[in-house]
């Protein structure tokens, strides 16, 4: 496997992460203050923000980590066919 690819790969898994802990976090709802939950806010903000402001809200819930899920998840199946 070529070694860019298996970086890429590795990245968006990570993110994939990151973005479900956000959204574990936004449900316990932890200080806004706390460290943690700013470190996750800084990382997945400028990726969810612009889709979230795309996309309507349905019922109140904010569809944008599901979005960007999904398409990492595709990238990564594509990234893979390559390698």
């Amino acid at each position: 496997m070529n070694p860019i690819i298996s970086v890429l790969i590795f990245l968006l898994q990570a993110f994939i992460l990151i973005i479900f802990i956000r959204v574990i976090l936004s449900w316990i709802s932890p200080y806004p203050t706390n460290r943690v939950t700013r470190i996750f806010w800084q990382v997945t903000e400028p990726i969810l923000g612009p889709i979230r402001r795309r996309l309507p809200l349905m019922s109140g819930i904010d569809l944008s980590p599901l979005v960007v899920w999904v398409a990492a998840l595709i990238l990564i199946r594509v990234l893979s066919s390559f390698a």
